[in-house]
């Protein structure tokens, strides 16, 4: 969740949505979202919305987090109406989930159930940084109901670990996989970051070949973004580190996309490979398909049948709105019909399923018909009827995405 709330219009104290939302209701996937925005330390790379202890202040806490987040998945069975909504996937993400008690983690999870019932067979993840949990945590989610976990990993290499301001061990990450393997995880993540100043190309094969001899069957990699406002950013600015450079970036990727690949990982999102269909993170997929989800928590975005909102950023502020029987939302945007498309060539183009070519727009043909001569989609998807990324199509995804929306 991003730490800088966008503008938008005002958004009711009801929570009510306008009937646009409502329309449709129930035909489209719904899941869940919950934010945890507690961290022990800040890692100099995040931007999200978290806080430490010390940043935390009053009017807020950990114990009473559980309670407070439960308020709003009850306002959201009263928004929501009657309509039959069983949840198809729950992803608790933060800040570090695991920082509250497993039983908290559960009691969340078994009110969105008893509220709007889960789908059999529900995907239910939690993130969770690899020092915060030992076997018996794991155990206590799995007893819980959660079928998934997403380790925050990173890198293997320690030097690499200390600039991300990272602190647990290097091997823990591989460590965390294998109790959440005897806990009865079938699936399980881990998160890597690349081109982090002072990395080599030997560091992140090392962290690639860590992370798969570790056992996950799904692997995320994301190139470092460098956010101002963040402590990474002012140490670049003071020139104690170097900017990550884009080239350098672009390798890294085709590393893991070569190193993962070896190793039977398929990539079904730009930044994101799994060993089988049922290892790709359907939550996510759900966000990337045009779904409807509620997000809980201080600063989480929500997405329902073309309305889009907001809450308030602090924990606090959160608390004392869903205290006051108010909702938390901040603010809010209803997006139009060609918003809308152009949103979801966004993210499905970033998919190996692709984009529909007969809904192009005619003003894009020409961009299209450039990128095919570039190489940048696959042809014989392209004969098919689809727009479907090459290797070279990934790494310049957001480029070609531009050239198609102007």
């Amino acid at each position: 969740m991003p730490s800088t709330l966008p503008d938008g219009d005002p958004a009711p104290a009801s929570g009510e949505l306008p009937p646009s939302a409502l329309e449709g209701l129930g035909e489209r996937p719904f899941g869940f979202y919950v934010h945890v925005p507690f961290c022990v330390t800040r890692c100099g790379y995040c931007d999200f919305n978290t806080y430490t202890a010390a940043e935390l202040g009053p009017g807020a806490s950990h114990r009473d987090y559980a309670d407070t987040a439960i308020e709003e998945v009850r306002l959201a069975r009263r928004v929501l109406g009657d309509a039959d909504l069983p949840v198809e996937t729950v992803f608790f993400g933060g800040g570090t989930p695991t920082l509250l008690p497993a039983a908290d983690l559960a009691r969340i999870l078994k009110a969105i159930g008893d509220e709007f019932g889960l789908r059999p067979g529900a995907e239910v993840t939690t993130e969770a940084n690899p020092e915060s949990v030992d076997p018996a945590y794991l155990d206590g989610l799995r007893s819980g109901g959660f079928t998934r976990v997403s380790f925050g990993m990173q890198s293997a290499r320690e030097h690499v670990l200390k600039v991300l301001d990272r602190h647990h061990t290097p091997g823990r990450a591989a460590q965390a996989v294998k109790e959440a393997r005897a806990a009865g995880f079938e699936h399980v993540n881990l998160d890597l970051i690349y081109s982090t100043p002072g990395e080599s190309d030997d560091d992140w094969r090392a962290s690639l070949e860590a992370a798969v001899a570790a056992g996950p069957d799904h692997v995320s990699a994301y190139s470092l973004i460098v956010e101002e406002g963040t402590k990474l950013a002012a140490r670049i600015r003071r020139g104690e580190l170097p900017m990550p450079d884009d080239d350098v970036a672009a390798d890294r990727y085709l590393i893991a996309d070569e190193i993962l690949a070896k190793a039977g990982f398929t990539w079904y999102e730009v930044s994101n490979w799994a060993t089988t269909d049922e290892a790709r993170c359907r939550h996510n997929l759900l966000y990337w398909t045009g779904g409807d989800w509620w997000a809980a928590g201080p600063g989480a975005h929500s997405h329902v049948g073309g309305t889009r909102w907001w809450n308030v950023k602090h924990p606090a502020a959160y608390a004392q709105r869903l205290a006051a029987g108010a909702s938390p939302a901040h603010a809010r945007e209803v997006l139009g019909a060609d918003d809308r498309e152009v949103e979801r060539l966004m993210l499905e183009l970033r998919l190996a399923t692709g984009y529909p070519l007969e809904e192009v727009a005619p003003g894009a043909r020409t961009a299209v018909a450039r990128a095919l001569g570039d190489g940048l989609l696959e042809v014989e998807a392209f004969k098919a009827g689809r727009m479907v990324l090459t290797l070279r199509g990934r790494l310049l995804a957001d480029a070609l995405i531009r050239d198609l929306t102007m």
